[in-house]
């Protein structure tokens, strides 16, 4: 009892795809006679169901299926009830159990890929005990377009959101999601910085901007700094993005202490220049008044509502100079992106040398 304790509290510390875990089912320990594999997908290229089992359980199905690719029958399925039938017949022969035993469980295991709207479906291990076949672990994964569905799933385990469904996701990357806010970190989590590197933080206008902009840093850095520059981020800010979430753009890079210094472009188009530099100033303004990280934003806005944000840019800077000392935004079409980065690298340096 007191090394299950030790283990369920382990276990309640841990932050599974940026979920963390609230309970803890203890089970009974099994003795095996054999562990077995069955599982369903999906082929991402043909979208075609594959079902799968091997007479070897417990273990990395990837890793089976490089070491030893004759125990995997795979099999993508067009009629499920006589495929299922084919899976049953090689698993009975490799254990010795009944085929019509072994077709029930493949069965409610494919009835619950269906109903439940699954990407991928498994029990690893199936165990073969001397009180008949029991699935000791199972994993499923949930298509997240598919979510609207599973209102009573989703509630039955406590999920009120949308899970995460990539990888397991940074801090960042929760609290930008959280946000409505698509953004990737670039490094990992805990990457410790380099003195000499200059990491840079991206707010592009839209998602191929921001593809753009980290090519171009990379490219900028390879070209004038010697490789030093290093992007940490990928972000889209969506189509007319509010006030708020644009100000929540710029507090999510200002609290990463990885980051030294802000690139961000606003090309208006169905977005509005006078909210983005009305965000921008917003959140410099608020992490002023209660004494919070301030990093250098350099940028451009061309575009949508210019000459309103143009406008409200210079009344800003008269009111709170002292906030917005660190900020440099372009006005107009006046410069290609690609100088714009050049030069307020060349201003950071300066800067920070100083």
């Amino acid at each position: 009892m007191e090394e299950a304790k030790i283990i369920a509290e382990k276990l309640l510390n841990m932050n599974i795809k940026g979920y963390k875990v609230n309970s803890v089912l203890i089970e009974e320990a099994l003795e095996a006679i054999h562990e077995c594999y069955i599982g369903i997908t999906m082929d991402p290229i043909t979208f075609e169901n594959v079902i799968m089992a091997s007479a070897y359980g417990g273990m990395d199905i990837e890793k089976l299926a490089k070491e030893k690719p004759d125990d995997i029958l795979k099999i993508k399925t067009l009629n499920d009830e006589l495929d299922i039938k084919k899976l049953a017949s090689f698993l009975s022969k490799k254990l010795d159990r009944s085929e019509e035993e072994l077709y029930s469980i493949i069965s409610k295991l494919y009835e619950a890929y269906q109903k439940f709207d699954a990407k991928v479906c498994e029990i690893n291990p199936l165990m073969v005990t001397d009180d008949g076949i029991i699935a000791a672990d199972a994993k499923m994964v949930l298509d997240d377009n598919a979510l609207f569905r599973q209102s009573q799933l989703l509630k039955m385990l406590g999920i009120t959101e949308k899970r995460h469904d990539v990888s397991e996701p940074t801090r960042n990357e929760v609290r930008a999601y959280n946000a409505g806010i698509p953004y990737v970190d670039l490094l990992p989590e805990n990457a410790s910085k380099e003195p000499e590197k200059i990491y840079v933080g991206l707010v592009p206008g839209g998602a191929g901007y921001g593809i753009f902009s980290i090519d171009e840093v990379i490219n900028i850095g390879k070209r004038f700094f010697d490789g030093k520059l290093i992007p940490v981020n990928f972000m889209d800010s969506g189509g007319g993005p509010s006030q708020d979430k644009v100000a929540e753009m710029f507090h999510l890079l200002m609290d990463n202490p990885l980051v030294d210094v802000i690139i961000t472009s606003r090309f208006g188009g169905i977005s509005s220049c006078d909210v983005f530099i009305r965000g921008l100033i917003q959140a410099l303004r608020e992490r002023y008044e209660k004494g919070k990280r301030i990093i250098p934003v350099y940028g451009r806005m061309v575009g949508t509502d210019l000459p309103s944000a143009r406008n409200f840019l210079e009344k800003a800077m008269e009111e709170t100079p002292d906030a917005l000392k660190d900020m440099e935004i372009v006005v107009g079409n006046q410069k290609i992106m690609a100088d714009v980065i050049k030069e307020s690298i060349e201003k950071y340096v300066v800067k920070h040398e100083n």
